[in-house]
């Protein structure tokens, strides 16, 4: 279960907020401050912070900044009603991953949880190594003899898959439901062309992307 540290000072509001997110199959933990909260953070090592930025004591900025300094991996989302570019710019600096002004929809709120789990494939330290290629996912990209290949995010979502499964068949219906969320003509049409991007991505001879008629792929590496 993904872990959340909420950190507000608006304890009614936060509370309504914790309620909701915890409906969705997190494990939210709440604290009222940036003091609080950061302590709670070194303690629990959450997944995600939803940070205030007006609070007594550290504020979230401040909070943000002390966790950056040693923690690259945590999501972080200010939510805030100082929208002013300035704020907002600053925010972003402190390698913030949203910034979402209030008033929100918590709807739209868990949409953004929901999708920046499922975007962040992987830990930050895992790599594959496909024949001569190093493919890692977080950064998508694929290296071949020192040049480095980016990759967008369909496509390092869907050679994941591939290495992943390395020589097994992978249903193409798998690969659409899991990239784009269903198995439609378009979004099949689609993945025929990431597919040919891959394969061009792929510059090593020794690694190639088999197609199956009517059945999947096949991600065919030296053994």
């Amino acid at each position: 279960m993904k872990k959340i540290l909420l950190v507000d000072d608006d304890i009614k509001n936060s509370m309504l907020l914790k309620r909701f997110i915890e409906m969705e199959g997190y494990d939210v933990t709440y604290a009222p401050d940036g003091t609080a909260g950061y302590k709670l953070y070194k303690e629990i090592h959450p997944d995600l912070i939803l940070l205030d930025i007006n609070m007594p004591g550290m504020n979230g900025f401040e909070m943000a900044k002390a966790i950056r300094e040693a923690d690259k991996r945590v999501i972080i989302f200010f939510l805030t009603d100082r929208t002013d570019k300035v704020d907002r710019l600053y925010g972003f600096s402190l390698k913030g991953n949203d910034y979402i002004p209030k008033p929100f929809y918590p709807e739209e709120l868990i949409a953004k949880i929901n999708e920046r789990f499922e975007s962040d494939l992987i830990s930050r330290d895992e790599e594959y190594r496909l024949g001569n290629t190093i493919f890692r996912p977080n950064l998508s990209t694929v290296v071949y003899n020192g040049e480095s290949h980016s990759l967008s995010v369909r496509q390092s979502e869907i050679l994941l898959i591939l290495a992943r499964n390395a020589g097994k068949i992978v249903e193409r219906d798998h690969i659409l439901n899991a990239v784009w969320g269903d198995a439609s003509y378009s979004n099949s049409l689609a993945l025929n062309v990431q597919i040919t991007y891959l394969r061009k991505l792929l510059p090593d001879p020794t690694v190639t992307i088999t197609s199956l008629k009517k059945k999947g792929y096949i991600l065919v590496i030296p053994q």
